[in-house]
């Protein structure tokens, strides 16, 4: 199947779940993700603010604040296609943006670089048990985890996101980890990495 194709058929699922199954396996998700050692070790985590039908963040980053934890969001450019991201101590530092995107506000965040971030939540549409994913078409956590190797990259999704395999092209970055509500899946050995 084509990148198009797969990339419908997810999104028609996650369209067609109910209110509470999507509230229940956010939460079973949110829950797995704070018990992960890499994330209870890590200072400063990488994560986007979620826009339905996409797993629920908003939950996960109130509790990685409660942790203590340094939560960066993503700032998209959309002439350059480029992306930074900015901590945020609240959600009044958000704005919203093109298609309904909740975006932190420069002037009242403070940037933070790739490599001072131990994780980066990656966000996706489709994925498959190595760790390579469908995004939303725009490429640019693509491009920007092109260079991080500070940390681990770490996805969070639906089961219904999760797929066998799919296409794969030269640009692509693998994440290292998946968590869905009855699965943690280390990406780095289905791929034989050591």
């Amino acid at each position: 199947m084509d990148k198009t194709t797969l990339r419908n058929e997810v999104r028609e699922a996650l369209a067609n779940m109910s209110a509470t199954t999507y509230r229940d396996q956010s939460f079973a998700v949110a829950k797995k993700v704070l018990q992960e050692p890499y994330i209870i070790e890590a200072n400063t985590i990488g994560i986007t603010i979620s826009n339905k039908p996409e797993l629920d963040t908003i939950h996960l980053i109130e509790a990685l604040w409660q942790l203590g934890k340094k939560v960066a969001v993503p700032k998209c450019n959309a002439k350059t296609r480029e992306m930074s991201f900015y901590a945020i101590e609240s959600f009044a530092q958000l704005e919203t943006v093109y298609m309904h995107l909740r975006e932190p506000i420069p002037t009242e965040c403070e940037f933070v670089d790739a490599n001072e971030m131990d994780i980066i939540l990656v966000p996706g549409v489709v994925f498959d048990i190595k760790g390579y994913r469908i995004g939303y078409g725009g490429g640019y956590y693509d491009r920007y985890v092109l260079n991080y190797k500070k940390g681990k990259l770490m996805s969070l999704l639906f089961d219904e996101q999760l797929y066998e395999q799919v296409p794969i092209e030269n640009h692509d970055c693998p994440v290292d980890f998946i968590f869905t509500p009855t699965k943690r899946i280390d990406c780095g050995a289905q791929r034989g990495a050591k």
